[in-house]
């Protein structure tokens, strides 16, 4: 049976591009779970079995009926839709086939015993890197017995119709149908400690700190703002505790419900540093492994740490915006300070004050208010798109208010302890979301801003190019607003795998031309988007292990032991070609019938000269040729490419690129995902700068194009200088990094003039 077709799914059988069949916390689950990372064991009822279900109930109708003309901004008939659908699904008979199936797997699962799982909601539009659907859905702990879960399976069926969930995909535009809802049933952590762990400064977006928050018992409170937790930041660089506050909590929520924290250990740090550490290491694998920034829920149980969700932080990329709020120093020292709490969404703004007790109540706040509550949930959304500010007295940094007004780019304070007491409601306040301080009277000024940046990346220059990397076409035309030279890096396996099928089965079945016109659509965006700016399109590079995850991907790929230096790259172009040919189709629709000559081609994992030169004999046969407005890159990310570089390039290239990541597995032997010798991957060892310098001065040498696309130069500051230094002509990263990496490569590129102008001076005067 196909993995597409399947009603049940274990964490060893799913990876990140499983989304499609069971959403985004199962797949991200499954990924960790196969990649060591210490995830509790479960398995996932599909988003298929909920089809399933809605089409043999007859349920599309009704759902279809009460969505039909709803206005979600009435928050009455919104909620009178989102009750009438749950009632509908918690009252429609589940097969008695799936119904077995779930209470047999929650059997093996147990061990033969009724163990406690936590049944979660997983939507098929969740945990993505724009949009997170922060608790849309419902997530039920210490769940037991067969009967049970299929219970609780249906509960979070109905979720999805949770009226924030109506809402919240009624503003993101995703269609109520086309979203399905897997369920994962994972085996509970009984923590002793838990909380949110954040790989970057969630309030500075400073990628060089890990955020921890931690709480005594189970981790739901923490999430959903009700406790106030324990605050770390930890050096990535070495690891440092950078700095700590601690929260007192005289409650918890355990196994048995909340209970009182013994008054001995109310005002104690939740655990020691070392686990702080520890974990923090943890979220840097995890990161590493993603290539993104992690939001990340741990648990700590009988001195193990557990990890039990992970999602990509999505507040990263800043925010355009009319106006910016700023409190002037000195009026700040003359203003009344009312009360203070955690910075947890910078900015400042003004209004008056509006107290919500309760969801129910969110329908009295206007456009402008100060939105001020105990606390805040996916049901306050609504609202706090309305409010100038939030403002809660209860929550940590990484709280559903922190989350989503970063999400919103509005100012908010968390953990103020009594807001909701202190402030009456009219009452006119200012707010600085940076400070946690909360003055009398409107004090803020207001300026004319086009773009929120924290380092003013538009005014600057440099003379290295800085480059974006890219996947998903929907980002491109407000990526490409950024202070940014084009797109360095434009990776082909996003666009293929939004398809979810094998290009090989649409050859099979003879549609290639479906294939072609979604990869040409797709990259249409991006050149189109960014011209006349380069737009470097790295060709497939799907290891065998990935492909097989695709629909069809079983009868086309065989299981490799090492996929990582298996059929990848080039090998696969060379060897089998009818897939490269539709890449290939799909790039000259772009440059050829559209027009778009800015589109450039990169070749992945080239192994050897000959292979290059194979490749290049196959781009000409099939129209793609080197000319003044077609260039022709490589990947530098093998050993033999750094040795063989001046080779290489003879060939006939005009650029490379160095994908550090696994240039500096490859060079040093290390899997960096195995926690064993992860240890030993480090992107400045002196062997992987070596080969750095050798890849700078031979391209320098030879007078072509020469990148980096990685996060190290944005990581490691101190390389960029090194590499500017080398003659590297340009760096490529990630979105949410753009503007630090702009200052970072000014201040390295001063730096090397000053430098070299101090190092003629004294040859002058030594001559002298």
């Amino acid at each position: 049976m196909k993995k597409s077709e399947k009603l049940i799914l274990w964490f060893e059988e799913v990876g990140k591009r499983d989304l499609p069949y069971v959403g985004g916390k199962g797949s991200n689950l499954g990924e960790m779970y196969q990649n060591g990372i210490p995830v509790p064991n479960g398995f996932c009822v599909t988003a298929q079995a909920y089809y399933d279900f809605i089409k043999k109930t007859s349920l599309k109708q009704k759902i279809l009926t009460e969505l039909s003309g709803l206005d979600v901004s009435d928050s009455k008939a919104l909620n009178k839709a989102s009750k009438n659908i749950k009632t509908a699904i918690l009252g429609a008979e589940m097969p008695d086939e799936l119904k077995k199936e779930i209470v047999d797997n929650y059997h093996e699962l147990s061990g033969g015993t009724d163990r406690k799982v936590a049944v979660r909601s997983s939507a098929t539009a969740e945990d993505l890197p724009d949009a997170s659907f922060a608790g849309q859905q419902e997530t039920y702990l210490n769940v037991k017995g067969g009967a049970s879960v299929v219970k609780h399976v249906r509960m979070c069926w109905a979720s999805l119709f949770e009226a924030r969930a109506i809402f919240y995909r009624t503003e993101n535009k995703f269609n109520h149908m086309k979203v399905g809802i897997a369920v994962p049933v994972q085996l509970m952590v009984q923590s002793e400690v838990s909380g949110i762990m954040f790989t970057i400064n969630p309030i500075t977006n400073n990628r060089n700190e890990v955020s921890i928050e931690a709480a005594y018992g189970l981790g739901q409170p923490v999430v959903s703002g009700e406790l106030t937790p324990d605050q770390f930041l930890v050096s990535k660089k070495d690891g440092r505790m950078l700095s700590k506050n601690v929260a007192k909590q005289t409650w918890q929520l355990t196994e048995a419900g909340n209970a009182n924290v013994s008054r001995a250990y109310q005002n104690k740090q939740k655990m020691s540093d070392k686990y702080v550490k520890e974990l923090a290491k943890l979220g840097m694998k995890i990161e590493k492994h993603y290539g993104t920034p992690q939001d990340i829920e741990w648990g700590l149980q009988n001195r193990k740490l557990y990890i039990v969700q992970s999602r990509p932080v999505t507040t990263l990329v800043e925010k355009k915006s009319e106006q910016e709020g700023h409190i002037e120093e000195a009026t700040e020292k003359k203003a009344k300070l009312l009360l203070e709490g955690l910075g947890a969404s910078p900015g400042a703004a003004t209004g008056p004050v509006r107290i919500v007790h309760s969801p129910k109540e969110i329908g009295t706040v206007k456009e402008g208010d100060i939105l001020v509550a105990e606390m805040t949930n996916p049901d306050y959304v609504p609202a706090m798109k309305k409010a100038a500010a939030i403002l809660t007295d209860k929550g940590g940094r990484t709280s559903h208010a922190a989350i989503v007004s970063r999400e919103l780019g509005i100012p908010a304070i968390v953990g103020s302890v009594n807001a909701t007491k202190m402030l009456r409601n009219d009452e006119i306040i200012s707010v600085d979301g940076a400070t946690g301080h909360v003055y009398e009277g409107n004090i803020v000024v207001m300026e004319e801003k086009e773009v929120v940046s924290s380092i003013a990346g538009e005014e600057i220059k440099t003379a290295t190019k800085l480059y974006m990397n890219l996947a998903e076409p929907s980002l491109a035309e407000d990526m490409a607003a950024r202070n940014v030279d084009g797109v360095g890096l434009l990776r082909a396996e996003f666009m293929i795998a939004e398809l979810g099928v094998h290009p090989r089965k649409f050859i099979k079945d003879k549609k290639q031309k479906e294939f072609v016109d979604h990869m040409a659509a797709g990259l249409e965006k991006f050149a189109k988007a960014f011209h006349p700016r380069p737009v470097v399109y790295r060709t497939t590079d799907f290891k065998t292990n990935e492909y097989r995850t695709l629909r069809g991907g079983a009868q086309f790929e065989t299981e490799e032991p090492n996929p990582m230096i298996g059929f990848r790259g080039v090998s696969r172009y060379l060897e089998d070609p009818d897939v490269f040919k539709l890449e290939v189709e799909a790039i000259k629709k772009v440059r050829n019938k559209l027009g778009y000559k800015n589109l450039h081609v990169m070749l992945p994992f080239v192994r050897t000269i000959d292979q290059l030169r194979q490749a290049k004999k196959l781009l000409s046969s099939l129209g793609l040729r080197r000319s003044a407005n077609f260039q022709l890159w490589m990947m530098v990310e093998i050993p033999s490419n750094v040795i063989m570089l001046d080779e290489f390039i003879a060939e006939g290239i005009d650029g490379v690129s160095v994908g550090t990541n696994d240039l500096t597995m490859l060079t040093l032997g290390v899997d960096r995902d195995n926690e064993r010798v992860a240890n030993v991957y480090n992107e400045l060892d002196p062997a992987v700068l070596w080969s750095l310098e050798k890849i700078a001065r031979t391209a320098k040498k030879h007078k072509i194009t020469c990148s980096v696309c990685g996060q190290a130069p944005s990581v490691y500051p101190e390389l960029v200088e090194k590499l500017v230094e080398w003659g590297m002509t340009s760096v490529s990263v990630s979105p949410d990094v753009i503007e630090t990496t702009r200052k970072i490569i000014h201040d390295a590129e001063h730096a090397h003039v000053k430098k070299s102008a101090s190092k003629k001076k004294t040859t002058k005067s030594k001559k002298k």
